[in-house]
């Protein structure tokens, strides 16, 4: 059968409670225990084992919620620098596997296993032994889903959660996808779960059997999506190297937060984190947005354009801080803020020309920061505002940085 006309093979690996399993890498006494990753204070949920998920603990609630559900739960700080270790090494294996992976997260990613046929065996056994090869090299679990569709293999794996694998054969696509509740599907979140039962649609059969133009009338364009998904027709294909569409940051405050001068510094500290980021990606953004959570969990979000793409910590910041102003009197104390850099493009080395001189020499100062990290990774390079006290005494004090 020619190349072109054979079923595409895809799957979905996803490592199961990936944070916690790295965690118990060292700690293998803590196994079969309840356990949250987390930080310190009012920080949420990061993972959460199987067995503290079991009282209702979930990625991203609020820890204090988490510890109410799940009141004997260990806790564990996050060691991110040993997650993304992990995450390096499973990714560079997935490259030994195919050369067309698109990663997703830290912890899960589409594999087009198409051309590894023939290498490496049929579908179920490279499935087998994507598993065990990741438990020998790492000691972690993975859950692998197969299928010809990319959205049916990320279902698949879903629900051979934990350490499981399922295949969907071409054959038993629909049969499948018929069986699940519309929930399942991509796209279908809670408000377009219920506005579908409203409608008396339950199970991904019913959408298929709905007329697509009372869901195009009803729903849109999404509508039309849900009815080609319902029916398995997706032409999404596994993309290589997938372009990050943002890069942010946000920080939950110990306590919350009223004072303008403190959000300000914090403003400034994420800009810098995210700049970073940016700059390390060779990636300019053309928009930034902010974020803020109050008292009560209410969350807003406001965005601006910037008027050239840039990768500058002092534009966003001050950008973030305009948009902050913006809001004029809070209705309440802030226990989380965010900055996130949008609209990301390559950068093409000629974006200074359209900044004016001030602004050029701010990026110049912060490239020259990012360099003396790289080469001195344990001395504290940061606006002097930003620097522990005594660090600042020992630098001589203020700068032109923290003035600004």
């Amino acid at each position: 059968m020619p190349a072109a006309d054979r079923p595409r093979i895809i799957a979905h690996v996803d490592m199961d409670a990936f944070y916690v399993e790295a965690e118990l890498l060292n700690k293998p006494e803590l196994r079969g225990r309840k356990i949250i990753v987390a930080g310190e204070g009012r920080s949420v949920v990061l993972s959460a084992s199987y067995e503290a998920r079991a009282d209702g603990v979930r990625s991203a609630m609020p820890l204090s919620r988490a510890l109410q559900l799940s009141p004997h739960a260990t806790v564990l700080p996050p060691q991110m620098h040993r997650y993304r270790e992990l995450s390096v090494g499973i990714m560079a294996y997935f490259d030994t596997i195919t050369d067309t992976k698109e990663q997703l997260s830290v912890d899960e990613a589409f594999l087009d296993l198409t051309g590894a046929r023939r290498r490496l065996g049929q579908p179920q056994q490279i499935g087998e032994r994507i598993r065990a090869d990741i438990r020998a090299q790492f000691g972690l679990p993975a859950t692998v889903g197969i299928a010809d569709r990319k959205f049916i293999a990320k279902i698949a794996s879903t629900r051979a959660k934990p350490d499981g694998l399922l295949l969907v054969p071409p054959a038993q696509r629909l049969r499948f996808l018929h069986s699940l509740k519309v929930e399942a599907l991509w796209g279908v979140g809670d408000k377009t779960a219920q506005a579908l039962h409203a409608q008396g649609i339950h199970t991904v059969e019913q959408l298929a059997q709905t007329p697509r133009e009372s869901l195009k009338r009803r729903f849109g364009v999404t509508g039309e999506h849900l009815h080609d998904l319902a029916w398995g027709n997706d032409p999404r294909e596994v993309v290589p190297q997938r372009e990050e569409k943002s890069i942010g940051a946000e920080e939950t405050f110990a306590r919350d937060i009223d004072s303008d001068a403190e959000l300000t510094r914090e403003l400034l500290r994420l800009g810098h984190r995210v700049a970073a980021r940016l700059r390390q990606a060779q990636l300019n953004a053309r928009g930034v947005s902010l974020k803020l959570r109050y008292q009560d969990f209410s969350t807003l979000t406001r965005s601006a354009t910037l008027e050239h793409p840039t990768q500058s910590a002092q534009v966003l910041t001050q950008t973030a801080v305009r948009l902050l102003q913006g809001l004029g009197e809070r209705p309440q104390p802030v226990r989380l803020i965010g900055l996130r850099a949008e609209r990301l493009q390559r950068d093409d080395g000629a974006l200074q020309l359209s900044f004016d001189t001030r602004a050029a020499e701010w990026l110049d100062a912060e490239r020259a920061i990012d360099a003396v990290a790289q080469r001195f990774p344990d001395l504290p390079v940061a606006p002097a505002s930003l620097l522990p006290r005594e660090a600042r005494r020992q630098v001589g004090g203020g700068s032109k940085l923290e003035d600004d």
